[in-house]
């Protein structure tokens, strides 16, 4: 392992300082450049704002059909509804702890889910050709319609969390659990940092819904462990400059079943989100688009945002935030 360890500072009070530094710049960026969604997130998180402003704020980026478009995934500025930009909302009612599945919005997902629309029968469609038509990143680029464990394994979970448990839609949510999972335990090339995050949901939404017997969560967790500790990037060096994989992509606690095998890597990250924090209190976005300049633009800024939400929230569950 290579750790680009700071000094460590003793001191226990200059620490909690710092962090204090650390927050307020951050809500200075929020309140001066966020868009209202991630500004009703923060609030929710950290000045006790109201969960609904949330939830109002997200509503507006879905679409009849019940998919989410509309660059809620700032990457894609496509308006229609995709597999992607919904998974994005779904982390988004995750994040705040939402799951009362009779709600509009979460109504509104199933249905999209069940409407078979992006989708060829076994997943769902990561990135689709109506992509090209908008201002987008290049990764979201596509000359046909392309599948993927990513977004498809957090889809499936997401049925078996929320579809009612006697309805076809469960069903295929059981089929498709089952068939990701086999994909996934007999496959050696799952290191990719999303597609496992993926299969994380996929994982959490099963157990929480008491879908053990659907397939070997305890077989699954073994090697999750397992490919997780791979996945992130033990050269500290590289966080400040490249797209890497640090904890926070699947730690987002000491409790988190993760954490053992990584403790003293997800600590440190705690010390480099406040060292590596920009003077107008963002942090760095190491990826950019290489067309739509004036797109990039707005979209920098809302992946600042996201982020800042993102590391706050990984500070806090680490008792660095008061």
């Amino acid at each position: 392992k290579i750790f680009s360890w700071a000094v460590i500072i003793t001191n226990k009070q200059e620490p909690s300082i710092l962090m204090k530094k650390v927050f307020e710049k951050a809500k200075e960026f929020i309140y001066r450049n966020a868009r209202p969604l991630d500004f009703a997130r923060f609030a929710y998180h950290f000045e006790n704002g109201s969960l609904h402003a949330v939830l109002d704020a997200l509503a507006f980026y879905q679409n009849e059909d019940g998919g989410f478009g509309h660059a809620l995934e700032a990457d894609s500025w496509n308006p229609n509804s995709t597999p992607s930009q919904t998974w994005y909302a779904t982390e988004i009612l995750r994040e705040i702890g939402f799951t009362d599945a009779s709600h509009p919005i979460m109504q509104g997902i199933l249905n999209y889910l069940a409407s078979g629309k992006d989708f060829d029968g076994h997943l769902w469609y990561i990135a689709v050709k109506s992509n090209n038509d908008y201002p987008h990143a290049p990764w979201w680029h596509t000359e046909k319609d392309t599948t993927g464990n990513n977004p498809s394994a957090c889809l499936a979970g997401f049925l078996l969390r929320y579809a009612k448990k006697d309805s076809a839609l469960y069903a295929r949510g059981v089929q498709l659990a089952k068939e990701m999972y086999a994909d996934f335990m007999k496959s050696e090339q799952q290191n990719d940092m999303h597609t496992l995050s993926c299969f994380l949901r996929l994982l959490e939404y099963t157990c929480e819904a008491g879908g053990q017997a659907v397939f070997d969560t305890a077989a699954m967790e073994a090697k999750l462990k397992t490919l997780i500790h791979s996945a992130i990037t033990q050269d500290t060096r590289l966080w400040e400059i490249s797209y890497v994989c640090k904890p926070s992509q699947f730690i987002n606690s000491p409790e988190s079943i993760f954490y053992p095998e990584n403790r003293e890597i997800a600590h440190f990250e705690c010390e480099h989100i406040r060292k590596t924090q920009l003077d107008n209190g963002a942090w760095m976005i190491p990826w950019r688009w290489n067309d739509y300049p004036d797109e990039w633009a707005l979209s920098r800024n809302f992946w600042q945002a996201d982020v800042i939400i993102r590391n706050l929230l990984y500070l806090k569950a680490f008792g660095e935030l008061q």
